[in-house]
């Protein structure tokens, strides 16, 4: 693998690392229906401000939110809405594999 695929795979494994939380999985869900501060992601998520302020630091590194600070609060929007198609994916192959789990659990 020459350098410059090296870095694409290295710079597509930090979007799957940054999807690889329950928290953060949920926060970009919320975040599909609109903005929201961090106070209401902190309230939503149910862990407290710092943990949240992590997570969000982590998704906006790697380019799938954004933030815009307005006087004390900071708002973040979600900047890579064609994640959601990657979650439609991932429920699609879930509900398939429950399928054939129910399937083959029903003929013996």
């Amino acid at each position: 693998m020459d350098a410059k695929t090296q870095a694409r795979f290295e710079a597509r494994s930090r979007v799957f690392k940054a999807l690889s939380h329950p928290s953060r999985l949920y926060m970009i869900d919320v975040l599909s229906r609109g903005e929201r501060c961090v106070c209401e992601l902190t309230a939503l998520v149910g862990s407290d401000m710092s943990t949240v302020s992590k997570h969000l630091s982590v998704l906006k590194a790697a380019g799938i939110v954004a933030d815009e600070k307005r006087g004390m609060q900071v708002f973040y929007s979600l900047k890579m809405p064609c994640v959601l198609r990657f979650f439609d994916c991932v429920s699609e192959v879930m509900t398939h594999s429950a399928r054939e789990q129910a399937e083959m659990a029903s003929t013996h």
